[in-house]
């Protein structure tokens, strides 16, 4: 009982603080970050009443299981943006551009932070410093789709950017996998070539083939189904049955091997969307159904967040720094891989500062690094959950900004109202 009720005052706490957010014309991931934090630890939980809030960390945890669901289908969602009709519209423009702004973004923050960690010395561990910058790759898509869609944008800067934050995300998981390889070398002392490339190889290839499996798995047995809500039924138990197998761990060639749960999820719904002539209806129920499930997941992000970390105005100072250098490694990289494409000149100029908001897959990679890193985990988990506050108080309004620049935003007139008097009801009569 004491853990529904938890659960409820969660997602009272997510919704209540997006009413009042919503005034502020700031995003909905920020209320529920925000909303989380105060009924953490370090707020309400302070009272010690059971039930109302979160008394300690490891109570947070506990609930671990609807954050694994959430990541799930998170990566699930992203899948529907690789449908191949939408892919050969974009062409190779989209392609070039996300691999140059992405791994732009990466190289800039691994090297600034690697600096970082020669400065600071073990109190900044060389294998956060790694692992922030594969995280540094992803973007929030439903951040900049809300202004998108908000603002009715339209114009080639839109057309670009739809398909680049979709794109994103996918080569910021592939990063994630190789770099968490690297950081898990150096953490057990043993720099070999099998640890660094192959095992990060052989996550990714198992893991997207696994995930197309189960894609194709899922389109067969839709066919067995005609209404609806069974249909729906089967993709929620296809993306929980995903999740669970990812969970599991096989040694090959004396390498241990684990899926990765995005990984796999991604493809899962990939292949399905390419399969399945329903799947966009299915993907559309599949959101709403899940809305509840990512409230809470960013509450419980949020009620996560380390405040002991933050005393030390050192490790403040790198999330500055995060922040900073990974807007600079987005920007530069959109600008350069435009321009190199031959895009419009207002794609050049703007797009990198549409790419900046950061939310849902930032915070399950850093959560994969707290499951598997221990105390440097809550470290990348606590510096990316301060860069997402940032960029989600700032990336939307960034996003609009832009978008309005390249005139892909216009401010309709404002009609008048008009006067339905009693003669022109009379006449229509």
């Amino acid at each position: 009982m004491e853990q529904l009720f938890t659960l409820s005052i969660a997602l009272l706490a997510g919704l209540f603080m997006s009413r009042i957010i919503k005034k502020l014309k700031l995003p909905a991931v920020t209320a529920y970050l925000i909303g989380g934090i105060l009924i953490g630890p370090y707020c309400l939980g302070r009272l010690g009443i059971p039930g109302f809030g979160f008394l300690s960390h490891k109570n947070v945890v506990d609930y671990k299981l609807v954050s694994d669901a959430a990541l799930g289908f998170i990566a699930f969602s992203i899948g529907n943006e690789f449908r191949l009709s939408q892919l050969k519209k974009t062409g190779k423009q989209a392609v070039a551009v996300a691999f140059a702004e992405a791994l732009c973004a990466s190289f800039l923050v691994t090297a600034v932070m690697v600096g970082l960690h020669f400065v600071l010395g073990e109190k900044f561990p060389l294998p956060v410093a790694i692992l922030l910058g594969a995280i540094a790759t992803a973007t929030a898509p439903a951040a900049t789709l809300m202004v998108v869609r908000q603002y009715k944008a339209k114009g080639k800067l839109t057309d670009i950017l739809l398909p680049i934050v979709a794109l994103d995300d996918a080569i910021a998981l592939a990063v994630f996998a190789v770099f968490s390889g690297i950081a898990n070398a150096i953490n057990v002392g043993t720099l070999d070539l099998a640890s660094i490339l192959w095992a990060p190889f052989l996550e990714i290839v198992v893991s997207l083939a696994l995930g197309a499996v189960l894609g194709a798995l899922l389109t067969f047995c839709e066919r067995f189904f005609y209404s609806n809500s069974k249909r729906l039924s089967l993709c929620l138990t296809f993306v929980f049955l995903a999740t669970a197998m990812s969970m599991n761990q096989f040694t090959l060639y004396g390498v241990r091997i684990s899926f990765s749960s995005l990984l796999v999820c991604m493809m899962l719904g990939t292949v399905f969307c390419n399969l399945c002539n329903f799947s966009e209806e299915m993907m559309d129920k599949t959101d709403q159904w899940t809305a509840p499930v990512f409230i809470l997941f960013f509450v419980l992000s949020g009620a996560e967040l380390q405040f002991s970390v933050f005393a030390d105005a050192a490790i403040v100072g790198v999330g500055v720094i995060y922040i900073l250098v990974r807007s600079l490694g987005k920007y530069l990289g959109a600008a350069v891989g435009s321009r190199v494409m031959k895009c419009d000149p207002k794609v050049i100029k703007y797009l990198g500062i549409t790419l900046l908001p950061q939310a849902g897959v930032a915070l399950g990679m850093s959560l994969e690094a707290t499951e598997t890193m221990g105390e440097q985990g809550l470290l990348i988990r606590n510096i990316t959950l301060f860069a997402v506050l940032i960029y989600e108080l700032t990336g939307p309004m960034f996003t609009k900004i832009a978008l309005t620049k390249a005139g892909e935003i216009t401010e309709k007139p404002k009609v008048a109202k008009r006067v339905n008097t009693g003669r022109e009801r009379h006449e229509r009569v």
